[in-house]
């Protein structure tokens, strides 16, 4: 029962209203309790006097529910006018209660010979000016900072959301040249008369795309899942190249377990056969290389063809190829600095991408 009763207070906290009273009753109570405490040693008629401080406390609330409602009515205004509007509405509100106050003290215990009215009507109305001056101080900052709670969760749901559709831009973005050249080669096949070759690039092609625009760009897959998706593109451009088209696959250790971004190795693989295999008359080889190391995924993209030219490496991430630049866009938001893509020539020729990112298991 007392959990529940914890989780019920806490669910009713949950809104402006409940909040609002809880805070409420809390300050005035609390003023109750310093009020009594602070008279009782002075007091003779303590029942007396406690119906006094009750019914004080009670007005109190009254009046700081008018103030509230009166703040609600000035928030959409400009600041001047809130101002000015706010400090009448703490004015009218001390008047009142510094009255209510002064003449329940006049009837309750009379006025002593050496006290001036002027002095008593100042009194009771400072007391009652900085009591209500204090808790529309509280109010407004209370106001003020849900304000800047809800306008900061705006902003970073907006961020989110354009944080994902970035994401979601860059993972459906399909290179047109590969649909072009898909599409051709099919062309080529039925001109051919090879209906059954062109028949099975047709359902290759449909299950890559298919794959491709089905599964949610935000989420993370398997290493192993993602090689699984790359071969069915891989087994379009092996219809395309035939024997010139090689690749070889080598996830060390716990790499095929490893979460990587869907479709991550597809662009880089494109790239290699748009500018590396389809450059060489005898065609190449692909090699795709996963291992883990410190905590991190190192992934390796490489082919045999002709490589880059050496002025033309640094702008691989950021200028050249539409399919390179999203996978690096799509690595800076997902990772920031904890990811890292370099390119270098090999030695014996082709050009190698190597990938650097977080090591993160399901």
């Amino acid at each position: 029962m007392g959990n529940r009763a914890i989780e019920w207070l806490w669910q009713r906290l949950g809104s402006h209203r409940w909040r609002y009273w809880a805070l409420q009753l809390s300050g005035w109570g609390g003023y109750t309790l310093l009020t009594f405490v602070g008279s009782f040693f002075w007091v003779k008629n303590h029942w007396l006097h406690t119906g006094y401080i009750a019914a004080a406390t009670a007005s109190g609330i009254a009046l700081s529910e008018l103030m509230r409602r009166g703040f609600r009515k000035l928030w959409d205004k400009g600041p001047l006018e809130r101002l000015f509007g706010s400090f009448g509405v703490v004015i009218a509100a001390a008047l009142v209660w510094a009255a209510f106050k002064w003449g329940g003290s006049v009837w309750l215990y009379g006025i002593k010979n050496d006290e001036h009215p002027m002095v008593l009507a100042i009194y009771w109305f400072s007391y009652s000016f900085l009591i209500f001056l204090t808790w529309g101080a509280l109010y407004y900052g209370i106001k003020y900072y849900e304000a800047s709670l809800t306008q900061q969760e705006r902003t970073l749901r907006a961020e989110s959301m354009a944080h994902q559709a970035q994401l979601k831009m860059l993972r459906y973005q399909l290179n047109p040249h590969f649909l072009f050249n898909t599409l051709n080669a099919i062309s080529t096949l039925i001109l051919d008369q090879d209906g059954r070759t062109a028949n099975t690039m047709v359902t290759r092609l449909s299950q890559f795309l298919r794959h491709s625009l089905d599964n949610d760009p935000m989420l993370k897959v398997t290493l192993a899942k993602e090689v699984e998706a790359l071969m069915l593109y891989l087994d379009i451009e092996k219809v395309r190249f035939a024997d010139r088209l090689q690749v070889d696959i080598d996830l060390q250790g716990d790499s095929p377990q490893a979460l990587v971004p869907g479709l991550l190795l597809q662009p880089l693989v494109e790239n290699a056969v748009k500018y590396g295999i389809s450059q060489r008359e005898m065609g190449g080889k692909i090699t795709i290389g996963a291992r883990t190391f410190a905590g991190e995924l190192l992934l390796e993209v490489s082919d045999n063809g002709p490589g880059v030219a050496e002025a033309e490496l640094a702008q691989l991430g950021s200028g050249r190829g539409v399919g390179i630049r999203n996978t690096c866009d799509r690595l800076r938001s997902l990772y920031g600095v904890e990811q890292k893509v370099r390119f270098r020539n090999q030695p014996a020729g082709g050009l190698a991408v190597h990938i650097r990112i977080p090591f993160e298991k399901e």
